[in-house]
C-alpha cells in the first residue's frame, strides 16, 4: 500500500464511518479497484482509530460529563446512557466473537458488499415509514439499536445507518438517536482494536508510516463527517442516503460480477 493508496483510502473511511453508506463496504470495493492488499486488519484498526478520535473531539463535552457522573451520586440520567451504551454493545461484541470466520471471509467479497450496501439502502428508506419521535433511549431500544449494530458487522451494512434508522423506527428523536449511535462507536472499535491487537502487533512495520497518514486522514474527515450528518438529519433529509447506497451497490454488482 502506497502513501497515495492510504490517504485515499483513510479520507473515504473518514467520511463513510458517520455517513450512513458502510464505511467498511467503501474499504473492501475500493481496495478492490485500487488493487490495493492492507494485508490483515492492520490499516482499517488504525483508520477506525482515527474515526475513534473524531468522536471523542467533537463529544468531548458530553463525555466528559458522562465520566464525571460516574463519580457522583447525582446525574442519575447520564449514569443511565451509560448503561444503555454498555447494554447495546453486548450484540455486537457476541456477533464478533461467535461469528469470526464468517465476517473474515465476506470483507474478502466484493459481491457481498455490493448486495449489502443494497440492503443498507432498505434500511435507510425505512424511517420514511414513520414520523419523527420524541422518545428517549431505554433498556429496550438500547438492546434493538444494539441487535442493529451486530449486523453492520458486516461489510456493506453501515453501523450508522442501522443504529440511527431503528432509533427512528423505535420514535427517538433523530438527533438523539445519532448522537447515541456516534457514542455507541466508542466501545466498538476500542473491543474491535483490543480483539485484533496481535493482527497490529505482527503487521509489517515498514507500512505503518503509510498506515498512520490514512489514519490522521481519516481523522479530519470523520470529523467533518459527523457535522455533516447531524445538519443533514435536523434537515430530515437522512433517508436521502438510500439512493446512495443502492447506485453504490449497483455499480459493484456491474463492476466485479
Amino acid at each position: 500500500m502506497s502513501y497515495l493508496d492510504a490517504i485515499i483510502l483513510g479520507l473515504l473511511q473518514g467520511l463513510t464511518e458517520f455517513l450512513p453508506i458502510s464505511s467498511s463496504g467503501h474499504l473492501v470495493l475500493a481496495q478492490e479497484l485500487l488493487g490495493v492488499n492492507s494485508e490483515g486488519v492492520t490499516f482499517e484498526i488504525l483508520v477506525h482509530l482515527g474515526s475513534l478520535l473524531a468522536i471523542f473531539i467533537y463529544f468531548r463535552s458530553k463525555l466528559w460529563s458522562l465520566t464525571l457522573s460516574l463519580f457522583s451520586k447525582d446525574k442519575v440520567s447520564h449514569k443511565k446512557e451509560i448503561l444503555f451504551l454498555a447494554m447495546a454493545t453486548v450484540p455486537a461484541a457476541m456477533a464478533g466473537v461467535f461469528f469470526e470466520s464468517f465476517i473474515d471471509s465476506v470483507f474478502s467479497s466484493a459481491l457481498f458488499t455490493s448486495s449489502m450496501l443494497i440492503v443498507t439502502g432498505f434500511i435507510l428508506l425505512s424511517t420514511r415509514l414513520t414520523n419523527t419521535g420524541s422518545q428517549e433511549v431505554d433498556g429496550k431500544r438500547a438492546i434493538l439499536i444494539g441487535l442493529a449494530q451486530s449486523l453492520a458487522i458486516l461489510p456493506g451494512i453501515s453501523r450508522s445507518g442501522s443504529t440511527i434508522a431503528i432509533g427512528m423506527l423505535l420514535k427517538i428523536e433523530p438527533s438523539k438517536a445519532a448522537e447515541f449511535s456516534f457514542l455507541l462507536a466508542i466501545p466498538a472499535i476500542i473491543g474491535a482494536t483490543i480483539f485484533k491487537f496481535d493482527d497490529i502487533l505482527a503487521s509489517d512495520s515498514d507500512m505503518m508510516l503509510a498506515y498512520l497518514a490514512g489514519a490522521m486522514v481519516a481523522f479530519v474527515s470523520s470529523l467533518a463527517a459527523i457535522r455533516l450528518l447531524l445538519s443533514i438529519i435536523r434537515k430530515g433529509r437522512f433517508q436521502y442516503f438510500a439512493y446512495y447506497c443502492f447506485a453504490a451497490g449497483a455499480s459493484g454488482w456491474y463492476l466485479f460480477s
